[in-house]
């Protein structure tokens, strides 16, 4: 499996409503790649550049989607492991919402910002937003936007004792202490009051 491409571009296609893909040179071999659109305006024909790799490996297809970044990669597989989103529909919504947007979405639980993609429905964008929750439970915003890591192990250690994602992180928000073992007894104390 590919999983990390280095090389000079030497072809882009930008076509309206379709596919966008690039041609990387490495050593001598062509890999067509699927990116995102963004990526694709900023590149010269010749310019060097390196990308992270998911494979699609079908019965008929063997298709190379192209990350800059780790957390790019991370988010599509993500996003494609939900049931029902394909990598030309998780590549879809990452051309159209930016990955910080889609966490609030997850974090907030609003389908909103999926149904403003094109070709996804509300229901659709529920189901998303509902496999995101799942996926990235762990992850949230404060208000001021910056995601407070200081909740994630107690966030995941009650989530792995059978309560939901939205219950534990509405108990942590009533936490004051810093240390996890304590963050877990106090949000216990007042998850057994509901």
């Amino acid at each position: 499996m590919i999983a990390y491409l280095r090389g000079s571009l030497k072809y882009k296609s930008v076509i309206p409503k379709k596919d966008n893909f690039i041609i990387i040179d490495v050593a001598g071999v062509g890999y067509k790649v699927y990116v995102l659109d963004q990526l694709i305006n900023n590149l010269q024909n010749g310019q060097e550049i390196e990308l992270f790799i998911y494979n699609q490996v079908a019965e008929a297809v063997l298709d190379l989607y192209g990350f800059v970044t780790v957390e790019e990669l991370n988010f599509f597989e993500v996003l494609i492991s939900i049931s029902g989103v394909g990598p030309k529909s998780a590549l879809n919504i990452l051309q159209k919402a930016k990955i910080e947007d889609l966490r609030e979405a997850a974090n907030m639980g609003s389908a909103d910002i999926l149904s403003k993609v094109s070709g996804i429905g509300h229901k659709t964008a529920q189901k998303i937003v509902a496999g995101l929750q799942d996926k990235i439970g762990g992850i949230e915003t404060t208000k001021t936007g910056v995601w407070s890591d200081q909740f994630g192990e107690a966030l995941e250690a009650l989530v792995g004792l059978g309560y939901s994602t939205s219950q534990v992180r509405e108990a942590l928000s009533h936490v004051k202490s810093p240390d996890t073992g304590d963050k877990i007894r106090e949000a216990l104390k007042i998850l057994g009051k509901r």
